[in-house]
């Protein structure tokens, strides 16, 4: 009996090893796991979405902490001395998203690369810097001509209007 108890011991740390593994490779923080944008943790939630901004978003990850709700957006590329602003407008809005959604307004997300993670402090101006971005594409997205943004072959290169852009590189 007593070599039972031992062997269900040691199997629920184990488990548990395991599970803390899981979770720090997911560049998860502490919490409980509420919603999640992968079949890794269980069925796909349906996503946020905010009919003010009409805006609509799947973060990877949301932690409850507490009373807070963090969102976790998890990348595959890896990331040099900072995260890209692409990423961090995306977890603004996620961000956003969780406010409307939950009511209660996130200090900050997570953004987890392959090789770092970062905390992105969810401040006011970033709030409004996602809010005039989003007014901002929602007016150019009705002109007929736009012009390219970057000079990066490699996003060109990875693009999905490569073939009919007259600004590729």
């Amino acid at each position: 009996m007593n070599t039972l108890i031992v062997l269900l011991f040691l199997i629920g740390l184990l488990l548990l090893w395991q599970s803390n593994r899981q979770r720090k490779a997911a560049g998860l923080p502490g919490g409980e796991v509420i919603y999640s944008d992968t079949s890794r943790w269980g069925a796909v939630e349906e996503p946020l979405y905010d009919p003010h901004l009409e805006l609509t978003g799947r973060p990877d990850y949301l932690i409850r902490q507490g009373e807070m709700v963090i969102p976790v957006e998890v990348k595959s590329t890896r990331v040099g001395e900072a995260p890209y602003d692409s990423h961090i407008y995306q977890l603004a809005a996620y961000c956003y998203l969780v406010q409307r959604a939950y009511g209660i307004r996130p200090s900050h997300g997570v953004l987890h690369y392959p090789n770092r993670t970062y905390r992105i402090e969810y401040t006011s101006r970033l709030e409004n810097e996602l809010i005039t971005l989003i007014k901002e594409m929602r007016a150019k997205g009705h002109r007929r001509k736009i012009n390219r943004s970057h000079d990066s072959a490699r996003r060109c290169r990875g693009c999905g209007y490569r073939t009919m852009c007259d600004q590729r590189l």
